[in-house]
């Protein structure tokens, strides 16, 4: 994997400490450079954590009680708590109430005080903290969260932990403007010290919709969060919704991350179905930057299994695509503001033709920033593209986009000393060999080379 994600949700803050310092300890020894994204909870409406179970099943006609008051334990038999008081205010009978986007449904029977009476019309397995959605006449019920905050008070406890464990991302759930995104900014940068932390905006509402053109451009990077999604527009829109998502953050040069059930069969077996594998297939097809499992390698039976199904899936697409296809037209539009970004930006474009021109076996891009990298793999050039920069957070930054290979070098003012000493790197690690062709891009001397590997 690239990046370990964190979900908020689950779990507590020395949980998910251990976790950080077991991803940042196996980077030491081995060498690698697995960064570490943290999940915030959001204002959304859902269930408690059912008592300690890890799962209680819903049957066709039974009547549950959803309530916002405090239950000692074990809670009553068939009764859940949801997180939110104005929620038995908000709802009327006959809404539809969906768990975890359509995973259990039921129907609103009756309302007393702070207790909502729902009988089960789509029998399912409810798990703690799954999301609720109420439907009404076809149509979502948001007069419940229209006053919550996109970050709660528990939301901004765990952004200052992953500040203070020097995460490398935060993805902010439920973000409905630009605005939140960017008074969190401005936030990390006061506490952060110079932090490179990156806020990664998720899109899996209707309001994120609406402003969705806002929103990435505030942000370091979006998320397609297709189970939330699916549980707030219609689920035949979703589709057409994430090729949209994906194509804009390209154009923007903005990674995005493709999630949720990509397969969801694998938490309980160990080969996936068709249809997910032509899902995945399609993610890649879109030339999304990455693909993220969630109750697969979470709570599944085969992590492993399933992180290897979607490599080879992606690879194999891959290759197919440059096989197939051959070199896509470029027709991005420009993202630069300034001229010295404009000449980054046009020697990246030429990298990418020339590359795919040549047939070049690799790529070769020393980056400061990882801006110029950023750029190169917006491209999306047919061939490996080794990134080098001197930080050790960038490097893990780089993991998240498109076909880029981050390695930490600290840099000489002597190009060829540079090339030299990543010619050896890559030639002991297997690489690359002498006689390959390859280009060479650098932010420092603004320039592309074209040479063999001697």
């Amino acid at each position: 994997m690239n990046v370990a994600r964190l979900n908020m949700c689950h779990g507590d803050r020395e949980w998910h400490r251990a976790a950080i310092r077991a991803v940042r300890r196996l980077n030491e020894d081995k060498g690698f450079a697995v960064a570490v994204m943290m999940d915030t909870e959001g204002s959304e409406i859902h269930m408690g954590d059912l008592g300690g179970a890890s799962s209680v099943k819903a049957e066709d006609g039974e009547v549950w009680t959803f309530s916002v008051r405090s239950f000692e334990l074990p809670l009553p038999e068939r009764t859940i708590n949801v997180n939110y008081d104005g929620f038995a205010e908000d709802v009327r009978v006959g809404d539809e109430l969906l768990v975890d986007g359509g995973m259990a449904r039921f129907e609103v029977i009756e309302k007393i005080g702070p207790d909502v009476k729902c009988r089960c019309t789509d029998p399912g397995l409810l798990l703690p903290r799954a999301n609720l959605t109420f439907w009404r006449d076809g149509s979502i019920v948001r007069e419940r969260n229209a006053m919550l905050p996109t970050i709660s008070s528990k939301d901004w406890l765990d952004i200052d932990f992953g500040i203070a464990e020097g995460v490398d991302f935060i993805a902010v759930s439920f973000v409905k403007s630009a605005e939140v995104i960017k008074h969190l900014k401005s936030y990390i940068a006061a506490r952060g010290r110079g932090s490179d932390l990156a806020v990664i905006a998720k899109i899996e509402s209707i309001d994120s919709l609406k402003n969705l053109e806002e929103i990435i451009r505030a942000s370091d990077g979006a998320m397609v969060a297709r189970g939330d999604m699916g549980a707030q527009v219609p689920l035949e829109q979703v589709p057409s919704i994430q090729q949209k998502i994906v194509q804009l953050c390209r154009q923007l040069n903005k990674p995005v991350i493709v999630a949720s059930q990509l397969l969801e069969s694998m938490i309980e077996y160990p080969t996936p179905t068709r249809a997910e594998v032509a899902d995945v297939s399609e993610a890649v097809r879109q030339r999304a930057d990455a693909l993220m499992l969630s109750g697969e390698s979470a709570m599944g039976r085969y992590p492993d299994k399933a992180l290897s199904v979607l490599r080879s899936v992606s690879l194999r697409i891959e290759k197919w695509w440059r096989e197939e296809k051959r070199h896509e037209a470029l027709e991005l539009q420009s993202v630069s503001s300034s001229f010295s970004d404009k000449i980054s930006e046009e020697i990246c474009n030429s990298a990418a033709k020339m590359a795919n021109g040549l047939g070049v076996d690799a790529v070769f891009v020393f980056t400061k920033t990882g801006h110029m990298a950023s750029l190169l793999s917006r491209c999306r050039p047919d061939c490996p593209v080794f990134a080098f920069t001197t930080s050790t957070s960038v490097r893990r930054r780089l993991n998240l986009q498109w076909g880029l290979i981050p390695f930490r070098l600290s840099f000489s003012d002597d190009m060829e000393s540079n090339l030299n000493r990543t010619f050896s790197l890559l030639k002991a690690r297997g690489m690359i060999q002498s006689g390959d062709l390859v280009i060479a891009l650098s932010d420092m001397l603004q320039s592309i080379q074209v040479m063999n590997v001697p």
